[in-house]
Protein backbone atom coordinates (compact mmCIF):
# COMPACT_ATOMS: atom_id res chain seq x y z
CA UNK A 1 0.00 0.00 0.00
CA UNK A 2 1.02 3.49 -1.19
CA UNK A 3 2.85 5.57 1.67
CA UNK A 4 1.52 9.19 1.39
CA UNK A 5 2.34 10.56 5.15
CA UNK A 6 5.81 12.25 5.69
CA UNK A 7 7.01 12.58 8.92
CA UNK A 8 9.63 14.21 9.96
CA UNK A 9 10.73 16.80 12.85
CA UNK A 10 9.22 19.89 11.15
CA UNK A 11 5.42 18.24 10.97
CA UNK A 12 3.58 15.44 9.22
CA UNK A 13 2.32 16.09 5.54
CA UNK A 14 0.53 14.25 2.73
CA UNK A 15 2.47 14.06 -0.50
CA UNK A 16 1.41 12.58 -3.93
CA UNK A 17 3.23 11.98 -6.92
CA UNK A 18 2.76 13.29 -10.23
CA UNK A 19 1.48 12.03 -12.92
CA UNK A 20 -1.41 10.76 -10.17
CA UNK A 21 -2.13 7.02 -10.48
CA UNK A 22 -4.27 4.60 -8.92
CA UNK A 23 -2.68 2.42 -6.72
CA UNK A 24 0.85 4.07 -6.94
CA UNK A 25 3.32 1.78 -5.35
CA UNK A 26 6.22 4.46 -5.08
CA UNK A 27 5.83 7.25 -2.30
CA UNK A 28 6.88 11.24 -2.93
CA UNK A 29 10.06 11.06 -1.22
CA UNK A 30 12.68 8.91 -0.42
CA UNK A 31 15.31 8.03 2.35
CA UNK A 32 17.43 11.23 1.13
CA UNK A 33 14.83 14.01 1.76
CA UNK A 34 13.98 12.52 5.10
CA UNK A 35 18.12 12.78 5.92
CA UNK A 36 18.00 16.39 5.19
CA UNK A 37 14.99 16.95 7.03
CA UNK A 38 16.82 15.70 10.14
CA UNK A 39 19.39 18.53 9.30
CA UNK A 40 19.27 20.20 12.71
CA UNK A 41 19.51 23.65 11.23
CA UNK A 42 16.47 22.85 9.56
CA UNK A 43 13.77 21.46 12.48
CA UNK A 44 12.64 24.72 13.67
CA UNK A 45 14.23 27.93 11.85
CA UNK A 46 11.71 29.42 9.77
CA UNK A 47 13.31 32.81 9.50
CA UNK A 48 16.15 31.46 6.35
CA UNK A 49 16.74 31.73 2.79
CA UNK A 50 16.53 28.30 1.64
CA UNK A 51 17.11 27.52 -2.08
CA UNK A 52 15.87 23.92 -2.97
CA UNK A 53 17.45 22.11 -6.09
CA UNK A 54 15.66 18.98 -8.12
CA UNK A 55 13.10 19.06 -5.36
CA UNK A 56 11.06 15.77 -7.08
CA UNK A 57 7.49 16.34 -5.88
CA UNK A 58 7.43 18.67 -3.40
CA UNK A 59 8.51 16.99 -0.24
CA UNK A 60 11.30 19.16 0.57
CA UNK A 61 9.48 22.38 -0.26
CA UNK A 62 6.60 21.40 1.70
CA UNK A 63 7.78 20.33 4.69
CA UNK A 64 10.21 24.17 5.03
CA UNK A 65 7.33 25.85 3.49
CA UNK A 66 7.12 28.35 6.44
CA UNK A 67 10.85 29.52 5.36
CA UNK A 68 11.61 31.51 2.37
CA UNK A 69 11.67 29.17 0.02
CA UNK A 70 13.00 28.76 -3.87
CA UNK A 71 12.50 26.01 -5.67
CA UNK A 72 14.63 25.50 -8.36
CA UNK A 73 13.95 22.59 -11.12
CA UNK A 74 14.06 21.59 -14.42
CA UNK A 75 10.80 19.82 -14.55
CA UNK A 76 7.89 21.36 -14.56
CA UNK A 77 5.89 18.42 -13.18
CA UNK A 78 7.98 18.42 -10.44
CA UNK A 79 6.77 22.35 -9.72
CA UNK A 80 3.40 21.53 -10.18
CA UNK A 81 3.29 18.47 -7.71
CA UNK A 82 5.15 20.91 -4.84
CA UNK A 83 2.14 23.32 -5.96
CA UNK A 84 -0.59 20.50 -5.41
CA UNK A 85 1.04 19.14 -2.13
CA UNK A 86 0.97 22.42 -0.62
CA UNK A 87 -2.31 22.71 -1.46
CA UNK A 88 -3.14 19.16 0.23
CA UNK A 89 -1.41 20.53 3.30
CA UNK A 90 -3.80 23.54 3.71
CA UNK A 91 -0.47 25.77 3.00
CA UNK A 92 -0.10 28.90 1.02
CA UNK A 93 0.63 28.59 -2.31
CA UNK A 94 2.38 31.38 -2.33
CA UNK A 95 4.72 30.21 0.27
CA UNK A 96 7.55 29.14 -2.66
CA UNK A 97 8.95 30.57 -5.45
CA UNK A 98 9.38 28.51 -8.24
CA UNK A 99 12.92 28.88 -10.34
CA UNK A 100 12.79 27.26 -13.55
CA UNK A 101 16.16 25.46 -14.72
CA UNK A 102 16.88 28.40 -17.18
CA UNK A 103 16.60 30.73 -15.03
CA UNK A 104 19.19 31.74 -11.48
CA UNK A 105 18.11 31.90 -8.03
CA UNK A 106 18.05 34.73 -6.40
CA UNK A 107 20.49 35.99 -3.60
CA UNK A 108 20.65 36.25 -0.54
CA UNK A 109 20.74 32.46 0.61
CA UNK A 110 21.30 30.64 3.98
CA UNK A 111 20.64 27.21 2.93
CA UNK A 112 20.92 25.23 -0.10
CA UNK A 113 19.93 21.67 -0.18
CA UNK A 114 20.13 19.69 -3.40
CA UNK A 115 18.89 16.61 -4.47
CA UNK A 116 21.40 14.30 -6.51
CA UNK A 117 20.01 14.19 -10.02
CA UNK A 118 19.77 11.31 -12.60
CA UNK A 119 21.92 13.03 -15.30
CA UNK A 120 25.28 14.67 -14.06
CA UNK A 121 25.71 17.14 -16.74
CA UNK A 122 22.53 18.76 -15.07
CA UNK A 123 24.23 19.06 -11.80
CA UNK A 124 27.35 20.42 -13.48
CA UNK A 125 25.58 23.09 -15.01
CA UNK A 126 23.16 23.84 -11.66
CA UNK A 127 26.58 24.10 -9.69
CA UNK A 128 28.04 26.68 -12.00
CA UNK A 129 25.12 28.77 -12.06
CA UNK A 130 25.14 28.60 -8.11
CA UNK A 131 28.58 29.28 -7.36
CA UNK A 132 28.55 33.10 -7.85
CA UNK A 133 25.46 33.02 -5.32
CA UNK A 134 27.31 31.42 -2.39
CA UNK A 135 29.24 32.57 0.59
CA UNK A 136 31.56 30.88 2.59
CA UNK A 137 28.44 31.42 5.56
CA UNK A 138 26.27 29.64 3.35
CA UNK A 139 25.58 26.06 4.58
CA UNK A 140 25.17 24.09 1.46
CA UNK A 141 24.27 20.06 2.07
CA UNK A 142 23.47 17.78 -1.25
CA UNK A 143 21.96 14.19 -0.98
CA UNK A 144 20.86 11.48 -2.89
CA UNK A 145 20.33 7.77 -2.69
CA UNK A 146 23.56 5.92 -2.84
CA UNK A 147 23.08 4.15 -6.32
CA UNK A 148 22.76 7.46 -7.57
CA UNK A 149 25.81 9.14 -6.90
CA UNK A 150 29.01 7.56 -8.39
CA UNK A 151 32.31 8.54 -7.39
CA UNK A 152 32.81 11.16 -10.08
CA UNK A 153 29.72 13.43 -8.37
CA UNK A 154 32.12 13.98 -5.37
CA UNK A 155 35.03 15.34 -7.57
CA UNK A 156 32.33 17.34 -9.48
CA UNK A 157 31.41 18.99 -6.02
CA UNK A 158 35.21 19.73 -4.90
CA UNK A 159 36.27 21.06 -8.45
CA UNK A 160 33.42 23.48 -8.67
CA UNK A 161 32.46 24.32 -4.95
CA UNK A 162 35.16 22.98 -3.18
CA UNK A 163 35.64 20.70 0.26
CA UNK A 164 32.92 18.05 1.13
CA UNK A 165 32.48 16.17 3.81
CA UNK A 166 30.33 13.03 3.83
CA UNK A 167 28.46 11.89 6.81
CA UNK A 168 27.45 7.95 7.26
CA UNK A 169 24.68 6.20 5.20
CA UNK A 170 21.03 6.08 6.41
CA UNK A 171 18.55 3.97 4.62
CA UNK A 172 20.47 3.57 1.85
CA UNK A 173 20.73 7.64 1.57
CA UNK A 174 23.99 9.95 1.57
CA UNK A 175 24.72 13.55 2.74
CA UNK A 176 27.75 15.27 1.66
CA UNK A 177 27.90 18.50 2.92
CA UNK A 178 29.72 21.25 0.86
CA UNK A 179 32.09 24.61 1.76
CA UNK A 180 33.20 27.23 -0.71
CA UNK A 181 36.44 27.33 -1.92
CA UNK A 182 36.92 31.02 -3.25
CA UNK A 183 40.17 30.39 -4.62
CA UNK A 184 38.93 27.93 -6.90
CA UNK A 185 38.92 28.72 -10.68
CA UNK A 186 35.96 26.55 -11.71
CA UNK A 187 35.66 25.09 -15.41
CA UNK A 188 33.78 27.14 -17.68
CA UNK A 189 30.16 26.55 -18.37
CA UNK A 190 29.74 24.25 -21.46
CA UNK A 191 26.17 24.03 -22.11
CA UNK A 192 24.25 23.72 -24.59
CA UNK A 193 25.84 21.53 -26.20
CA UNK A 194 25.41 21.32 -30.54
CA UNK A 195 26.41 19.15 -32.84
CA UNK A 196 25.74 18.97 -36.58
CA UNK A 197 22.83 16.54 -37.58
CA UNK A 198 23.96 13.57 -39.28
CA UNK A 199 22.22 13.49 -43.21
CA UNK A 200 21.33 17.34 -43.00
CA UNK A 201 22.51 20.89 -43.38
CA UNK A 202 21.47 21.06 -39.25
CA UNK A 203 23.06 21.67 -36.24
CA UNK A 204 21.19 20.21 -32.72
CA UNK A 205 22.26 22.09 -29.32
CA UNK A 206 20.82 20.74 -26.32
CA UNK A 207 20.65 21.69 -23.06
CA UNK A 208 22.09 20.02 -20.07
CA UNK A 209 19.41 18.34 -18.72
CA UNK A 210 18.57 16.59 -22.20
CA UNK A 211 19.12 13.00 -23.35
CA UNK A 212 22.01 12.13 -25.27
CA UNK A 213 23.44 15.29 -24.84
CA UNK A 214 26.33 14.80 -27.10
CA UNK A 215 25.06 13.13 -30.20
CA UNK A 216 21.87 11.45 -31.72
CA UNK A 217 21.26 8.92 -29.78
CA UNK A 218 20.87 5.24 -31.62
CA UNK A 219 17.15 5.24 -31.05
CA UNK A 220 16.38 8.59 -32.68
CA UNK A 221 18.54 7.55 -35.53
CA UNK A 222 16.62 4.49 -36.21
CA UNK A 223 13.44 6.50 -35.99
CA UNK A 224 14.62 9.53 -38.28
CA UNK A 225 14.88 6.27 -40.75
CA UNK A 226 11.56 5.51 -40.72
CA UNK A 227 9.32 8.87 -39.95
CA UNK A 228 6.26 8.23 -41.90
CA UNK A 229 5.58 10.72 -44.94
CA UNK A 230 3.57 13.83 -44.26
CA UNK A 231 2.68 16.06 -46.73
CA UNK A 232 -0.41 19.25 -46.73
CA UNK A 233 -1.63 21.31 -43.75
CA UNK A 234 -1.52 19.12 -40.76
CA UNK A 235 -0.97 18.62 -36.54
CA UNK A 236 1.76 16.56 -35.39
CA UNK A 237 3.00 16.42 -32.13
CA UNK A 238 6.43 15.38 -31.18
CA UNK A 239 5.27 14.21 -27.59
CA UNK A 240 8.23 13.86 -24.81
CA UNK A 241 10.25 15.72 -27.56
CA UNK A 242 13.07 15.65 -25.73
CA UNK A 243 15.67 18.10 -28.48
CA UNK A 244 13.25 18.10 -30.71
CA UNK A 245 14.97 16.35 -33.50
CA UNK A 246 11.95 14.26 -34.55
CA UNK A 247 9.34 16.80 -34.94
CA UNK A 248 12.08 18.82 -36.38
CA UNK A 249 12.62 16.46 -39.52
CA UNK A 250 8.73 16.16 -39.47
CA UNK A 251 8.61 19.85 -39.71
CA UNK A 252 11.27 19.85 -42.35
CA UNK A 253 9.76 17.18 -44.97
CA UNK A 254 6.12 19.17 -44.74
CA UNK A 255 6.50 22.77 -44.89
CA UNK A 256 2.58 23.24 -44.59
CA UNK A 257 2.48 21.32 -40.91
CA UNK A 258 1.91 22.76 -37.67
CA UNK A 259 4.19 20.79 -35.43
CA UNK A 260 3.80 20.90 -31.52
CA UNK A 261 6.80 19.98 -29.15
CA UNK A 262 5.25 18.65 -25.55
CA UNK A 263 7.58 18.25 -22.92
CA UNK A 264 8.36 18.72 -19.26
CA UNK A 265 11.23 19.70 -19.19
CA UNK A 266 12.08 23.47 -19.50
CA UNK A 267 15.73 22.70 -20.73
CA UNK A 268 14.15 20.25 -23.60
CA UNK A 269 11.45 23.18 -24.78
CA UNK A 270 14.49 25.34 -24.76
CA UNK A 271 16.62 23.28 -27.09
CA UNK A 272 14.10 22.51 -29.31
CA UNK A 273 12.99 25.75 -29.98
CA UNK A 274 16.33 26.88 -30.56
CA UNK A 275 16.85 23.80 -33.01
CA UNK A 276 13.31 24.59 -34.59
CA UNK A 277 14.61 28.45 -35.30
CA UNK A 278 16.45 26.72 -38.13
CA UNK A 279 13.67 26.79 -40.12
CA UNK A 280 12.13 29.05 -42.49
CA UNK A 281 8.81 30.57 -41.23
CA UNK A 282 9.80 28.53 -37.47
CA UNK A 283 7.70 31.08 -35.57
CA UNK A 284 4.02 30.24 -37.64
CA UNK A 285 5.02 26.46 -37.67
CA UNK A 286 6.19 25.22 -34.45
CA UNK A 287 4.46 25.21 -31.18
CA UNK A 288 6.07 24.70 -27.64
CA UNK A 289 4.22 23.44 -24.46
CA UNK A 290 5.13 22.78 -21.20
CA UNK A 291 3.17 20.51 -18.81
CA UNK A 292 1.65 17.13 -18.26
CA UNK A 293 1.95 15.33 -21.77
CA UNK A 294 -1.11 16.37 -23.72
CA UNK A 295 -3.15 16.90 -21.02
CA UNK A 296 -4.15 20.37 -22.87
CA UNK A 297 -4.52 19.07 -25.86
CA UNK A 298 -7.97 18.55 -27.09
CA UNK A 299 -9.66 15.34 -28.56
CA UNK A 300 -9.49 14.51 -32.31
CA UNK A 301 -7.46 17.51 -33.02
CA UNK A 302 -3.88 16.02 -34.35
CA UNK A 303 -2.98 13.65 -37.67
CA UNK A 304 0.49 12.43 -36.31
CA UNK A 305 2.38 11.83 -33.25
CA UNK A 306 5.50 10.83 -32.98
CA UNK A 307 6.71 9.41 -29.89
CA UNK A 308 10.41 8.10 -27.70
CA UNK A 309 8.68 7.56 -24.47
CA UNK A 310 11.29 7.71 -21.44
CA UNK A 311 10.85 4.68 -19.44
CA UNK A 312 12.41 6.44 -15.93
CA UNK A 313 10.81 9.22 -13.80
CA UNK A 314 13.41 11.00 -11.66
CA UNK A 315 15.14 7.84 -10.45
CA UNK A 316 12.11 5.62 -10.46
CA UNK A 317 11.86 3.17 -13.50
CA UNK A 318 8.71 1.98 -15.22
CA UNK A 319 6.22 2.36 -18.19
CA UNK A 320 3.78 4.49 -16.14
CA UNK A 321 4.81 7.86 -18.10
CA UNK A 322 4.76 5.97 -21.47
CA UNK A 323 1.33 4.26 -20.86
CA UNK A 324 0.09 8.02 -20.09
CA UNK A 325 1.30 8.96 -23.13
CA UNK A 326 -0.18 6.06 -24.89
CA UNK A 327 -3.26 6.79 -23.40
CA UNK A 328 -3.71 10.59 -23.95
CA UNK A 329 -2.47 9.86 -27.93
CA UNK A 330 -5.73 7.69 -28.33
CA UNK A 331 -7.96 10.44 -27.58
CA UNK A 332 -6.33 13.20 -29.37
CA UNK A 333 -5.49 11.59 -32.52
CA UNK A 334 -8.30 12.41 -35.33
CA UNK A 335 -9.66 9.22 -36.93
CA UNK A 336 -7.68 8.11 -39.37
CA UNK A 337 -4.25 9.44 -37.35
CA UNK A 338 -1.43 7.45 -36.46
CA UNK A 339 1.00 7.19 -32.49
CA UNK A 340 4.47 6.42 -33.98
CA UNK A 341 6.24 4.92 -31.21
CA UNK A 342 10.02 3.73 -30.73
CA UNK A 343 10.99 1.68 -27.97
CA UNK A 344 13.49 -1.08 -26.38
CA UNK A 345 12.09 -4.67 -27.62
CA UNK A 346 12.06 -5.66 -23.61
CA UNK A 347 9.54 -3.14 -23.41
CA UNK A 348 6.81 -4.82 -24.64
CA UNK A 349 4.89 -1.97 -25.77
CA UNK A 350 3.46 -3.92 -28.91
CA UNK A 351 1.21 -5.58 -26.45
CA UNK A 352 0.41 -2.60 -23.98
CA UNK A 353 -0.52 -0.35 -27.27
CA UNK A 354 -3.26 -2.69 -27.76
CA UNK A 355 -5.29 -1.54 -24.62
CA UNK A 356 -5.88 1.94 -26.49
CA UNK A 357 -5.39 1.29 -30.48
CA UNK A 358 -7.28 -1.07 -32.35
CA UNK A 359 -4.95 -1.73 -34.65
CA UNK A 360 -0.90 -1.99 -34.33
CA UNK A 361 1.70 -3.21 -36.33
CA UNK A 362 4.97 -3.32 -36.83
CA UNK A 363 6.82 -0.60 -38.82
CA UNK A 364 10.42 -1.23 -38.38
CA UNK A 365 12.57 -3.52 -35.77
CA UNK A 366 16.09 -4.46 -34.99
CA UNK A 367 17.90 -5.71 -32.45
CA UNK A 368 17.48 -3.67 -30.04
CA UNK A 369 14.35 -1.13 -30.73
CA UNK A 370 11.17 -1.58 -32.28
CA UNK A 371 9.15 0.67 -33.96
CA UNK A 372 5.39 0.63 -33.79
CA UNK A 373 2.37 2.61 -35.34
CA UNK A 374 -0.92 2.59 -33.48
CA UNK A 375 -4.46 3.88 -35.14
CA UNK A 376 -7.48 4.13 -33.99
Amino acid sequence: MNQTRLECPRGTFVLHRLPRRRREPLRAWDAADEYLLSTPELVSDTQQNVLIVNDAFGALSVALSDCKVQNWSDSWLAHEACRQNLAHNGLPPGSVEYVDSLQTPQAPLDIVLIKAPKTLALLEYQLLQLRPLLSADNRILLAGMTRAMPSSLWKMLEAIIGPTQTGPAIKKAKLIELRLDDSLSPPPNRFPVCWPLPDSELEICNHANVFSRDRLDVGARFMLQHLPPTEGAGEIIDLGCGNGVLGLMAAAQNPQAIVHFVDESYMALASARANCAQLEQAEQRCRFHIGDGLAGFADNSADLILCNPPFHQQQAIGDAVALAMFRHSARVLRAGGELIVIGNRHLGYHKKLKSYFNHVEVIASNAKFVILRGMG
